[in-house]
């Protein structure tokens, strides 16, 4: 299967901070993520246009090139992979070889990303987790706390997950059902923070969740979600 994917080197988002980015084209989504079409901050705004563009291919390289620019970034840097779109794949398996070309071109860097696709179909979860051993994070994404707590348990990779919109606060302490601990994205309630000087989503080995509080012109339906209310 072929992939549009779009190469920004140097974000200019608040958030990100000046790190390379990229976009995928839509169809790699799954439909399995409660977002989709329905909050997902990434199909609003200027991201929304350009993710439109690059899923029309008007925008991006081919996958093999793509994967060429990511191996001749220099050693040790910091770069995320889909600020919109999913691992490649059909939206219900993940593309194996296609992730694996990946992870070897980005031997000797910090590449991370997030996934929707549901690790208990196919070999979706060994995928994953091979691609986190070799040194490129892929977090499971969770819709809430419980779901957060049945990723993490799988031993695959670290989790994220979203949050109710009034968690984006300092100092609060926050736990799963299971008692596992979340830390709160400092990105979303620090203007100091970025993905550049945080870089604990990269950390494939790490204990802790992430939590990402809703936002967007959306928030209303991503706070819903967040409080299991799907």
């Amino acid at each position: 299967m072929a992939y549009k994917v779009h190469l920004t080197m140097k974000s200019r988002n608040e958030k990100t901070g000046p790190i390379p980015v990229s976009t995928t084209e839509a169809k790699t989504c799954p439909d399995i993520c409660p977002l989709k079409g329905a909050g997902c901050y990434a199909e609003l705004g200027p991201l929304g246009m350009h993710w439109d563009k690059v899923s029309r291919g008007e925008r991006g390289d081919a996958w093999p090139v793509f994967v060429a620019r990511v191996a001749a970034f220099k050693p040790g840097t910091l770069w995320r992979h889909n600020a919109a779109g999913d691992l490649c794949g059909d939206g219900l398996t993940i593309d194996g070889p296609a992730i694996m070309q990946l992870v070897t071109a980005n031997a000797g860097k910090r590449g991370f990303t997030y996934t929707h696709y549901n690790p208990a179909i196919g070999r979706n979860g060994a995928r994953i987790a091979e691609a986190n051993q070799a040194g490129f994070t892929i977090n499971l994404s969770a819709n809430d706390l419980r779901h957060a707590d049945l990723l993490a348990g799988l031993g695959i990779g670290p989790v994220v997950t979203v949050l109710p919109a009034d968690c984006a606060q300092a100092g609060l302490k926050l736990t799963t059902p299971q008692g596992r601990r979340v830390t709160v994205c400092p990105a979303t309630y620090r203007d100091d923070v970025t993905c550049k000087s945080c870089g604990l989503c990269a950390i494939a080995t790490r204990e802790t969740i992430v939590g990402f509080p809703a936002h967007g012109v959306k928030a209303k339906r991503a706070d819903q979600i967040a409080r299991g209310m799907q």
